[in-house]
């Protein structure tokens, strides 16, 4: 057993505290948002993930997880002096696409301002490459007296929805540091998981995590650019998708046409990554597409809706006076979080051609109201749906994939359905009457 120290409670930071308390460890999460720590100990999530709220009971009932707004209670309470300390904070899109680093430099400087023994600091939040050395000079200079220390980067692949399972069934563990005994103690954090652990050093375990999300990104672009492509040639690209997947080299994952990725990670890591090489004079220009790709993927999901049932006559504002209902508001199924959600990107597209909008969510509803306006939030689909010229798909949730469409087309004013993720066929809804637009279905 370790005595670990999580900064941190949002997605990956909660995650990581309550997975490594169950392992057996001894955790204590901190965070500065005191009702969040409050909520926490009051069994109360601050975040929507299935299994986590389990997960998070179980262990603060056997007395392993803990939480606390405090960091010398978290770092040297002297019954239980931290070991390592994870730095799981959010690193937000800066400015200029660059990760914003605030809130590892407020980490690193209240961990060196608090340590009064040796540590193992070990960064888990997405981080440029560079910053494990940058955080290794701030921790040095603020210090009050030299203690030893150690940084090492452990990039957190997790996917929201899956998280809990990824924790526990990863790929790889990926460990990265000038201190290679410090990486090989955090790897034994990990020896229960029977995964593959890579130790490597700082800077590349850092690009390690960049480049897998854009070329996972990049996977997503590849096949909306050849899903357009399907379009214009009467093909259909969810067949391609299939076909292209047998192929061992290439797989099926991420290979889904639709409406573009989005959510906390890809959006600003491709971001982060290209503004990386552009500062050292390199032209990414395949993750300028990559990007461009992903923006013209809501693009096209409007302007479906617009040649469907938009005015013939108006130049601009094509869809005043016409009602148009929203399903999804979360980035993707099973997960509250709306950051860099398609459909709410497409509701504010909608709304600059003039259109009104319905909109529903499982879980989202509360998240998407602090960000939309002018939006009708409704209880279920079929509220969503009445009245409606037209209904735009933009999360795949699965109480969506079994609607009652004969219910559904008769709530409708126009039974016109524009599917952001493909998860309907074309000939079925055909045979409901409606007009229908998937994404690269070979019209």
């Amino acid at each position: 057993m370790k005595n670990i120290t999580v900064i941190g409670v949002g997605y990956v930071g909660l995650v990581t505290g309550a997975c490594l308390a169950d392992l057996g460890n001894r955790v204590v999460c901190l965070d500065i948002n005191a009702e969040r720590i409050a909520k926490l100990k009051q069994g109360i999530m601050p975040i929507y993930e299935p299994g986590l709220e389990e997960v998070v009971r179980r262990n603060v009932a056997a007395g392993r997880l803990f939480f606390t707004t405090d960091y010398a209670e978290a770092i040297n309470a002297p019954e239980a002096k931290a070991e390592m300390v994870f730095i799981a904070v959010g690193t937000p899109e800066g400015v200029d696409g660059e990760a914003d680093l605030r809130y590892v430099r407020a980490a690193a400087e209240c961990i060196a301002e608090t340590m009064d023994h040796p540590l193992i600091i070990i960064n888990k939040s997405t981080v440029p490459v560079g910053t494990g050395d940058w955080v290794a000079d701030i921790v040095r200079s603020r210090q009050p007296k030299p203690i030893p220390f150690s940084v090492v980067s452990n990039p957190e692949f997790l996917r929201e929805g899956v998280a809990i399972s990824d924790f526990m069934n990863p790929d790889r563990i990926v460990l990265g540091s000038l201190d290679v005994e410090a990486a090989q103690q955090v790897a034994q954090l990990y020896l229960a998981l029977r995964a593959p652990i890579m130790i490597t050093d700082l800077r590349t375990a850092e690009m390690i995590k960049y480049a897998s999300n854009a070329f996972l990104a990049t996977k997503i672009s590849f096949i909306n650019e050849i899903a357009n492509i399907c379009e214009a040639l009467g093909a259909d690209v969810k067949e391609v998708a299939a076909g292209m997947g047998y192929d061992k080299r290439i797989g099926r994952a991420f290979l889904d046409a639709g409406i573009g990725y989005g959510g906390s990670c890809f959006p600003k890591d491709v971001k982060a990554l290209a503004h990386m090489a552009n500062i050292q004079g390199k032209h990414p220009q395949l993750l300028e597409a990559v990007m461009q790709i992903n923006a013209d993927a809501r693009r096209s999901i409007v302007a479906k809706v617009r040649n469907l049932v938009g005015n013939p006559n108006g130049a601009l504002n094509r869809l005043e006076g016409k009602v148009v209902g929203v399903l999804g508001l979360a980035f993707k199924p099973n997960t509250d979080d709306i950051r860099e959600s398609p459909g709410i990107d497409v509701i504010r597209m909608l709304q600059a051609d003039g259109a009104a909008i319905r909109a529903y969510d499982p879980v989202a509803m509360e998240n998407a109201a602090r960000v939309l306006s002018n939006v009708t939030l409704c209880q279920d689909a079929y509220e969503t749906a009445r009245g409606c010229d037209a209904l735009v798909l933009a999360t795949e949730w699965n109480e969506f994939k079994h609607l009652d469409l004969p219910r559904l087309r008769q709530l409708m004013r126009q039974p016109v359905i524009v599917d952001g993720r493909n998860i309907y066929e074309p000939a079925v809804m055909r045979q409901h009457g409606f007009t229908y637009r998937g994404v690269g279905r070979g019209y």
